[in-house]
């Protein structure tokens, strides 16, 4: 449960935040918010205030129904913002959310730390080899589909059992390709129907027979919205619970927009925990 982050190595077995900071137009709840640098630090600065562990930078929205953009429009808009990030806050961990294994290359070059890849390297076959090369950690999602087609009627003989399924084939390639550390994401909302959704969160305790860490990013997403008819601005309560029930199933990292909200919900979660060993 120990990943190494270049210099520092971080113990995910007590639950850590992940800050959301989409650097783009476009992204379902905070696109256009963070795209001038000073916009950058400010929200960096309160993300770390509140308790983030790692600040996750996406340059290229990944909603439903998304167009591809240029590698180079992705870096532009990614290796600004990590170098601002660490010139203001030298000691911040940051993950960067691509597909694409030279904007992977570029910002991890920028001081990066962490590859948060949605397509597993399906999308971009050098991904793997390239952050086996850089040396860092490494997000796995699972995703059926692609951003743009994903939503349109996803099937599953066994969600569950697929799911594990191909995650099984994502440790053979990413440790024939030579990564040492692979964080595992379900993908809620990604290629997945509302039922899908819940019956992982449900069985999300399975997930933790593969030995990897695991992570879930459903940060006010539709799978709530729907449940509770809210929009996304009025969804951070139905992630704080969905978040809760991930924790209780074995979640390592809530990636999450809302960071102040979800250390709550570590904090309890680890009390009871403690508790439960006394």
């Amino acid at each position: 449960m120990v990943i190494n982050c270049k210099t520092r190595k971080v113990d995910l077995s007590q639950g850590h935040v992940m800050g959301i900071l989409n650097v783009t137009p476009d992204s379902f709840f905070d696109g256009g918010r963070y795209t001038d640098l000073q916009a950058i630090a400010t929200r960096v600065g309160q993300m770390l205030d509140q308790g983030a562990t790692f600040i996750d930078i996406g340059g290229a929205s990944s909603k439903p129904g998304s167009n591809p953009i240029s590698t180079q429009e992705e870096i532009d808009r990614v290796q600004p913002a990590i170098e601002t990030i660490l010139k203001t806050f030298p000691q911040s961990l940051i993950s960067v959310d691509t597909t694409n294994s030279k904007v992977a290359l570029e910002a991890v070059g920028a001081g990066a730390v962490i590859v948060n890849d949605i397509s597993a390297g399906k999308m971009d076959h050098l991904m793997m080899k390239t952050v086996a090369d850089l040396a860092v950690p490494y997000i796995a999602m699972h995703m059926q589909g692609t951003p743009k087609t994903m939503q349109k009627n996803p099937q599953y003989r066994d969600v569950v059992k697929d799911v594990m399924a191909a995650f099984i084939d994502i440790q053979k390639r990413a440790k024939a390709a030579g990564i040492k550390e692979v964080i595992i994401d379900p993908g809620f909302g990604f290629g997945k129907t509302l039922a899908h959704n819940y019956q992982l969160l449900y069985q999300l305790e399975k997930f933790k027979e593969l030995g990897c860490p695991i992570l879930i990013g459903v940060s006010r997403k539709s799978m709530i919205q729907k449940v509770i008819d809210v929009d996304s601005t009025d969804a951070l309560h139905g992630s704080s619970v969905v978040h809760t029930i991930a924790a209780l199933k074995g979640a390592s990292v809530l990636r999450t927009h809302d960071v102040k909200e979800a250390i709550e919900v570590i904090r309890l979660v680890n009390f009871m925990n403690q508790q439960q060993k006394k």
